[in-house]
């Protein structure tokens, strides 16, 4: 999980109002200026001082983390040794080669390094996450909003371990969190058993495109109901007559749920480019991937009908064609239209309803 800072030195008159809401919000640390803003903070939220351009204090107070400015405040591991209770952290501004060299040192050696990139591109942060890849210490990356908080997050894959943002209103701190947490978490995948199949007729299928590569145990869930999805394996495997498309999952019909982001539900037909669709491995592990387009053309329909080893059932509308696979135990790959009863799949079953595509305890019966 990424780490969500808040700078409180230069928020006005909403200061109060903005503490609040990160500590309900449960950021994972506030930054300020001086030991008295700290004092009155829960243990819930990491403490942490910069006082940038001003002398050092005598007294931390309350201070978890002292963020220093080398040239101002002298080298965080002499201060250290000095005061072994407290953590420090290096303060380093990104202009050029030299000061960039400063910041790989600091991600190599410091506990904390606070980072703050003056031009617009993210290569000089790739270097440094790069250069302290296999380093102990965090590196906090100053964003200018949420936005690009986002951006910040998924640098080179691995992203800096955390953002400082100084809130401009109330409402960005609690937004700043959601998008430290932006994952989603793993799901319990379970072996359906095949109880029926049965050509249904012509209706509008989708082909989920994405702006990633699956890889070849990997697909979407999706589903006729919310509460029973199976595996759609993506055109990563092999087939003749056609290349092999690796971005690509030949989902469902338009109807279909599958699971974006948020632990939300889509319908296959509201995705577009944009959207986020949750890639799920045969093991049950997810990520958000992004959509780059959603190919709608009608197609022969096949039903799949699957019950789970308690008794709750699956539906799924796809193409009726034999390059249309699905995922089965193992990952063994399965053509739809050779599927027949007593056969396995691998699905999800969640015990939430959902409105508009929110998980919510209410009844909800579909058919």
């Amino acid at each position: 999980m990424k780490l969500s800072w808040i700078d409180i030195r230069t928020v006005g008159s909403a200061r109060q109002a903005v503490i609040e809401e990160a500590i309900h919000a449960r950021v994972d640390g506030i930054l300020a200026a001086n030991t008295a803003d700290l004092e009155n903070l829960p243990a819930t939220v990491k403490k942490i001082l910069f006082p940038q351009g001003q002398p050092l204090p005598e007294d931390f107070g309350a201070a978890d983390v002292v963020v220093v400015d080398p040239a101002k405040h002298g080298d965080p591991a002499e201060l250290a040794a000095l005061h072994p209770d407290i953590e420090f952290g290096r303060f380093v501004e990104i202009v050029d080669a030299e000061t960039l060299e400063d910041a790989c040192r600091s991600g190599r050696t410091d506990q904390w390094s606070v980072l703050l990139f003056r031009d617009p591109t993210k290569i000089p942060l790739e270097i440094v996450i790069a250069a302290a890849a296999s380093a102990k210490g965090s590196l906090i990356t100053v964003a200018q909003d949420v936005e690009e908080a986002e951006i910040i997050f998924g640098v080179l894959e691995l992203g800096s371990d955390g953002v400082l943002m100084a809130p401009v209103r109330v409402g960005d701190a609690s937004a700043l969190k959601q998008a430290a947490e932006a994952g989603v978490p793993d799901l319990e995948l379970v072996e359906l058993e095949i109880t029926a199949t049965a050509h249904v007729g012509m209706g509008e299928r989708a082909c989920v495109d994405t702006a990633t590569y699956f890889r070849k145990d990997e697909g979407i869930l999706v589903g006729s109901h919310s509460k029973g999805m199976i595996l759609c394996v993506s055109e990563t495997h092999p087939l003749p007559y056609m290349p092999t498309r690796p971005f690509r999952v030949n989902a469902g019909a338009i109807h279909s749920y599958t699971l974006a982001k948020d632990a939300r539900t889509s319908y296959l037909s509201e995705l577009k480019a944009g959207s986020k669709v949750t890639a799920v491995d045969i093991h049950g592990k997810t990520r958000l991937v992004t959509v780059g387009r959603v190919k709608i053309e009608s197609r022969p329909l096949l039903s799949v009908d699957a019950v789970g080893p308690d008794g709750r059932t699956a539906n799924l509308i796809l193409q009726d064609d034999w390059h249309v696979r699905v995922l089965g135990p193992g990952g063994t790959v399965l053509n739809s239209t050779e599927l027949k009863p007593g056969d396995k799949v691998l699905g999800f079953l969640p015990s939430e309803d959902r409105h508009v595509g929110y998980p919510i305890a209410e009844f909800c019966l579909e058919q």
